[in-house]
């Protein structure tokens, strides 16, 4: 069957992954991708060379999620909206975080309203949100009915984005399907993040930076059960997932030192390379997602290890630097941590 699936954020790390992988499993599908190219995002990101192929089954536009008129253009085209566009990063939040309210709530407040006007054709509207919006764990495992409490400006506008979305299946009854992913890892992902930092500071033999004692522990699953994940949500009756949040998650949580340990072991350098800094402010403890939900209604779980994963994303860093070494003046940001003290983080 033939659609035409908008992604907005199709050029970033998650929505790239799925924009592939759209692309090669569905050639009948037609793919717009809406992405602001920020610096976490690129056009090398995307399954073809835009130059040569924009048009053919990949439509590349380069704009806002904010920009009313285009975003109401595409979705008057698309059968599917999948929305990704978002600013992602706790520590760049807590260095300047209007952007991210901008970004992550009235640039879905604007896809949400477009969505509105064309709901007559527009089959769903999978929002992805992501673990952030729950803060630190109150119980084992943290199911889509744990408590919203966001710890960080970035979990805060996620979380105001959930619920808006959410709202609009209540209020206008638009076809929402909500996805809140846990720690996402694997190629394409920008060295801001943990797991690709880690690994390029080995490749340089530098000094792995870790926040706090370590402790602080999270869900990390690999990119491509993310995109299995909604792939399965896509063309699921809709009558089943119409209004429904589902977690995206391994089930089972790291502590960030154990993940720069593994990091380490892997790639053959000595621990010694491990050093602390302040903790984070809004630093979430604990992040363990309960993924019963999707198991019950799907019969879905993740299909990569840790380890295998882990071990595809260190090859892939390792053969892909002309991608990563252009990022790396942005591996550290400035903030001011809950001790007063101005840091490199």
């Amino acid at each position: 069957m033939e659609k035409t699936i908008l992604v907005t954020g199709g050029a970033g790390f998650m929505g790239s992954n799925f924009v592939r992988f759209l692309y090669h499993k569905y050639p009948l599908y037609k793919i717009i991708v809406l992405d602001a190219l920020t610096y976490a995002g690129s056009v090398e990101n995307l399954p073809v060379d835009i130059n040569e192929h924009n048009g053919e089954r990949l439509v590349f536009w380069y704009g806002n999620v904010k920009n009313a008129e285009l975003v109401d253009t595409l979705i008057s085209q698309s059968d599917v909206v999948i929305h990704f566009a978002a600013e992602t990063h706790v520590t760049r939040s807590i260095y300047d975080n209007s952007i991210f309210f901008e970004t992550d709530v009235l640039g879905t407040q604007t896809v949400a309203n477009a969505v509105l006007k064309y709901k007559d054709h527009v089959e769903r509207f999978i929002h992805i949100s992501t673990s952030e919006v729950y803060g630190t764990a109150v119980k084992d495992k943290m199911d889509e009915d744990h408590p919203l409490k966001p710890l960080s400006p970035y979990a805060s506008a996620k979380a105001g984005a959930d619920r808006l979305v959410y709202s609009y299946w209540a209020t206008y009854e638009e076809p929402v399907i909500i996805v809140r992913p846990f720690n996402n890892y694997g190629p394409f992902q920008h060295l801001e993040k943990a797991v690709p930092r880690f690994i390029t500071s080995c490749i340089l033999n530098e000094k792995i930076r870790v926040h706090g004692d370590g402790k602080a522990s999270r869900d990390y699953i690999f990119v491509d059960d993310l995109c299995l994940a909604i792939d399965t949500i896509l063309h699921a009756d809709l009558r089943s997932v119409r209004g429904e949040v589902f977690n995206v998650a391994s089930g089972s949580h790291r502590s960030i030192l154990s993940i720069a340990k593994d990091i380490v072991r892997e790639m053959g350098k000595d621990e010694s390379i491990i050093e602390f800094v302040g903790e984070r402010p809004g630093q979430v403890f604990r992040h363990t997602g309960d993924i019963q939900k999707m198991k019950n209604s799907f019969q879905w779980r993740p299909k990569i290890s840790w380890e295998e994963g882990l071990s595809r994303t260190i090859q892939w860093y390792e053969d892909n630097r002309s991608w990563w070494e252009k990022q790396l003046w942005m591996r550290t940001i400035p903030i001011i941590t809950k001790s007063g003290k101005r840091e490199l983080h």
